[in-house]
């Protein structure tokens, strides 16, 4: 999964996960996803080169999560829709991903948004 901490120290693993993930048979963590959907680590992470900071680095991250997110939503949405798999759990489970992508979406802006004025304060007072 692409985290912050692999963005800006690529070579340490976090100190802590969120989210439901456990150790399986080959001592990786696999975090509980439905079948078919793509894996949050899909995706590269930004390098050093993409980015001019620790922040635009954050930024970016969050932006990555909310596409593959938004790439969850969509295939579940064409399943229910195209593929004629309106059952219940099927839309119960479309509904579930909406709300992960919805407080993605919340803890990015939030995130970003506290991270950008604490940056600003702190260039204030120097």
């Amino acid at each position: 999964m692409t985290t912050i901490y692999s963005v800006m120290y690529p070579t340490q693993q976090p100190t802590g996960t969120t989210g439901a993930s456990t150790t399986g048979a080959s001592g990786t963590n696999a975090t509980f996803r439905s079948p078919g959907s793509p894996s949050l680590s899909a995706a590269a992470a930004p390098s050093a080169q993409d980015t001019k900071s620790w922040y635009e680095a954050m930024a970016k991250a969050w932006g990555q999560a909310l596409n593959q997110q938004a790439q969850v939503i969509t295939q579940l949405s064409d399943q229910v829709s195209n593929a004629g798999q309106d059952q219940p759990s099927q839309v119960t489970q479309l509904t579930a991903e909406s709300m992960r992508f919805s407080f993605l979406a919340t803890n990015a802006s939030t995130a970003t948004t506290s991270v950008g004025e604490a940056l600003q304060t702190l260039g204030r007072k120097q």
